[in-house]
């Protein structure tokens, strides 16, 4: 992809992480199908009804677009990463309701025209912004593209994901994980310097308070700020559980009861702005 001159490209770890890990899996298998169910019953909530445009920003292969897509809407992909935008090309292409659009691009930089959409899906790109200026120009973007009273959805990764998760599977026996972890909790500047790809890439993981902060302050209005998972990803026997519709049903009731309650929103692995742009 060519990359124009001062543009925002990605850090080249995190290029090298999504080109090696297999992220276009990720949401159907493990405990990402719990974020996944999760996630859609709440992008449900506060879409406008189809047949609205909705832009998906960093959407990867498009597992929430092509759903979108599925469900009636004019769904627009933008993804900055060539292997996971060319394998939603071909996805899309085997679709019965393909995607409207599919580019590869930046958060920081949209190629959309002011108030040319109804909704804006972050689902990844704050991830990877490890500094606020860049989280805000992102979203200050997502606000310009979005016409008068359009939503959008902010995704960003708790600030103590590594260390429920790190415990729940054990990995923090490696040193090399705690070291991680330790500064994880310090300032949210996540880094792994190992050859571990379960250990994720250069990341920020937000405060829940800070995310619904951002996403105020860069203009949306009656910002809210829900956990994604609940405490369900951290149980060890979860496949038996997501394999039971009645257990399945028990963990997905758990995450809606807890999403807002402020003193175990940040055990969700995945924390989600929701706001809306003025009228």
């Amino acid at each position: 992809m060519k990359q124009e001159p001062n543009g925002p490209a990605l850090p080249p770890e995190v290029l090298d992480y999504y080109n090696r890990a297999p992220e276009e899996d990720r949401v159907e298998s493990g405990v990402s199908r719990l974020e996944f169910a999760r996630t859609r019953e709440i992008l449900l909530r506060d879409l406008p009804p189809p047949p609205a445009r909705v832009l998906d920003v960093g959407g990867g292969s498009g597992p929430y677009s092509l759903w979108l897509a599925e469900q009636g809407y004019e769904a627009h992909l933008v993804e900055p990463v060539p292997r996971l935008a060319e394998e939603a090309r071909r996805r899309s292409s085997s679709a019965t309701r393909p995607l409207a659009s599919i580019t590869e691009g930046y958060a920081r930089r949209l190629s959309r025209a002011n108030e040319s959409v109804d909704a804006v899906l972050l689902l990844g790109p704050l991830y990877h912004l490890t500094e606020r200026k860049e989280r805000l120009l992102a979203l200050g973007e997502a606000l310009r593209v979005l016409g008068p009273g359009g939503v959008i959805f902010a995704a960003g990764i708790s600030r103590y994901a590594s260390a429920l998760g790190g415990v729940a599977r054990r990995l923090s026996r490696d040193p090399r994980f705690v070291k991680i972890l330790d500064r994880d909790l310090t300032d949210g500047q996540h880094r792994n310097e190992t050859e571990e790809l379960e250990y994720f890439t250069t990341a920020y993981f937000h405060l829940p308070g800070e995310l619904r902060e951002e996403v105020a302050s860069a203009g949306f209005e009656g910002v809210r700020l829900l956990g994604v998972e609940g405490p369900g990803w951290l149980l060890s026997d979860f496949e038996e559980r997501w394999g039971d519709p009645g257990l399945r049903e028990d963990l997905l009731r758990l995450a809606r009861l807890l999403e807002e309650a402020e003193s175990v929103v940040g055990a969700s692995a995945h924390l989600l702005a929701v706001g809306r742009k003025k009228k």
